[in-house]
Formats: structure tokens, sequence, C-alpha cells
């Protein structure tokens, strides 16, 4: 007679199986996460669509001074925004003033309470947190003064929370995501990634959580660090982090994510002090504005692998049309530009030899013919 299966026996086939299947449901989730980043990587990095943004509207409206006030006219994005304000200024026959709050907290305060004092038709907040200046913004509101913001919260889109009329943006959760997954779907679900980000600002927090979240989602990949560090201090703080972070990590480090290109202006050279390879690693990728110095690294694929732009000039733009909406008692646009990334394979064709990626999709024209311009 065939001797009966013992219990410690069929326990043990049963813990074999389970934890074969544990095995088996990890690698699916590991291969679905790394197919859905690579699709993502792949539509990211497709030329810009055709104008998806609005065709209607209210026509210009006359007679208006406006404040663009910076959070730091040294950041590129910032900088680039104003530069597309501008522009816009002139067509839809506005007078502008750009004041810069040089960085610091109360120097946006100081710019703000300047911006008031020229009592203008309206203000916006380039790169800044509406929180942050609560009491001004109450002030204009009280004054009927509307107020947009560019990058000045968590979400694109109304805020009524805040007082913004909308705050304009590519959808920083969406932007994050995709620099996540470039990570996961460069390293094939294996990446050692350290994340940078500013707590002073909620849009910063609220991507690197997304870009930490993507990571920890990869079976294969590692989150090894977010460090929290100063927009305003990267030039003294960078070198000296960076070479903190190869002494920790070592060769386990192979990716950064930062929440804008502004880290990696100061985190070449130490890279290079230490003998690190201009190529990586680490693989360096922000989900940030797309500056000059950025695309200029992209294009020799020296110390950054890519950047998520911000479309400044279109983003400029919209500022305008978004208050021009509001002056004339209509709602917001709505509007969201999609997520687009800049590497070293695609760079040639999407940015321009001035290093600034300005969609082909013909949105002035689309701005003119709303304002009768």
């Amino acid at each position: 007679m065939k001797p009966l299966t013992s219990t410690r026996s069929r326990v043990c086939t049963l813990a074999t199986v389970m934890a074969l299947s544990l095995f088996t449901a990890n690698s699916y989730a590991g291969d679905d996460l790394l197919a859905k980043a690579q699709s993502v990587v792949a539509a990211a990095v497709k030329p810009s669509p055709p104008w998806d943004g609005p065709t209607t509207g209210p026509k210009a409206q006359s007679d208006k001074t406006i404040v663009y006030v910076a959070s730091d006219l040294r950041n590129g994005g910032v900088l680039g925004v104003s530069d597309g304000v501008s522009e816009a200024a002139k067509i839809i026959g506005w007078k502008l003033r750009v004041l810069d709050g040089q960085g610091s907290v109360s120097g946006r305060t100081a710019a703000m309470n300047q911006a008031m004092a020229l009592n203008p038709a309206g203000i916006i907040l380039g790169g800044f947190d509406p929180t942050e200046q609560a009491a001004v913004i109450r002030k204009a509101a009280s004054l009927k003064i509307p107020v947009v913001g560019w990058h000045a919260g968590s979400k694109a889109g109304p805020d009524p929370k805040t007082g913004l009329f909308t705050n304009v943006s590519t959808d920083p959760i969406e932007v994050a995501k995709v620099a996540a997954y470039y990570a996961v779907a460069k390293s094939e679900g294996t990446a050692g990634v350290v994340v940078f980000t500013d707590s002073l600002y909620a849009v910063a927090v609220a991507k690197s959580n997304a870009m930490a979240d993507v990571i920890k989602q990869c079976k294969g990949c590692t989150l090894l660090a977010v460090e929290d560090t100063p927009l305003a201090e990267t030039s003294t703080r960078i070198p000296q982090l960076t070479t903190s972070l190869l002494q920790r990590y070592g060769t386990k480090w192979g990716y950064s994510l930062g929440i804008n290109d502004l880290y990696f202006d100061f985190m070449g050279p130490a890279l290079a002090s230490a003998g690190q390879k201009p190529s990586g690693p680490p693989t360096n990728l922000s989900a940030g504005d797309g500056s000059e110095s950025a695309y200029q690294r992209i294009r020799a694929n020296r110390f950054q692998a890519g950047t998520i732009p911000e479309p400044l000039a279109l983003h400029g733009w919209q500022l305008v049309d978004e208050l021009n909406r509001a002056f004339a008692g209509a709602p917001p646009s709505g509007y969201s530009t999609p997520v687009h990334l800049v590497t070293p394979e695609n760079i040639a064709s999407d940015v321009g030899q001035n290093n600034i990626y300005d969609p082909a999709n013909h949105y002035r024209d689309a701005y003119r013919r709303i304002w009768g311009k």
C-alpha cells in the first residue's frame, strides 16, 4: 500500500506552491509596470501634436496693465515664461511690468507689495506657491484684481482655495510620473534612484512624491533617497551633496530625478571630479522646466539625459489669455499642455539651436484669432 503523505509534507508543498505563485504574480506585476513605462516613454518622446488648446474666447480687453512677479529670474523656466508673457502682451496691446522676487520669501513679498502699489489690472505669479503670499492675494481679490499663476500650485487649472483664477502648467503629476517611468524603462526595471525636491513649494513635493511612488511600485527598483534641497541654494549645496551621495551609494546610484533642471546645473563638476562618465551613471533626468543649460547638457549627453520641458513661451501666451478671460468675466480655458520628454535622441528635432522648446503647433495664431489680433 502506498504510504499516506504526511501533514508536514503537504504543508511544505502548499507553501512552495504559494511562494511560486507569489513570485509569478510579482514577476507579472513587474513586467506589467515595465511595459507600461516603456509605452508611456515612447508616447512622451513623440513630436508635439497639432494645437489642442482653446479656439474660442473673449476678444482682447483694452487698456490693461499687468504685472509678472517672478519667483527668481535666475531660474530659466521662470525667465522663459516672462519672455512669453512679454511677447503676448505686446500683441494683445497691454503694458507689462516684470518684478523679480530674487529667490526668497522676503524678496517675493516685497515684489508682490510693489505689484499692488502699481494698481494693475491683473497679476501673474511666476513659479511660487500662492499660499506663501496669501495676504496680498486676498487684498488683490478684495480689489477685484485677478491673479493667475504659472507653476503656482500642485495642479493645473482654477484654484479658488488659494485665490488663483487659474494655474497654468502641464499636469505636474503626469510630468513626474513620466520622469520616473523613464528611469524604470531605461534601467529595464532595476533603477536605483535618488529624487531631488524642494519642500518650500507644494508643487515640488507633489512631483517628488509622485516620482517616488512610481519607483516604489517597481519591484526591481530601489528608492535610495529623497533629498530636500532648496532650489535657491543649489549652487552651494549640490556639489557637496553629490559627493556625499556617491560615497553613500556608489554604483547603486543609477538615476537622479529632479523636480527642476537647476539641480543638474551644479552636479556635473562634482561627478566629473569623482571620475563619473558624462553619460552616466548616474543618469540624470528632470521633471522640470526645460532650461537652456539643460538643453546644452542633453545635446552633448553630458550629465543630463533628459528633461520634461514646459513650453515656456506658449505658457506665457496662455497666461495672458487667461487674464483676458478674467477681465471679460469669462471662465478659465481649462487647457493643460501635453507632457513631452526631450532626450539626446529627439532634441535635434524638438529644440532649436537657441535651446528653446517651442512647439510647432501654431498656438500664436490660435490666440491671435481668439483676441481678434
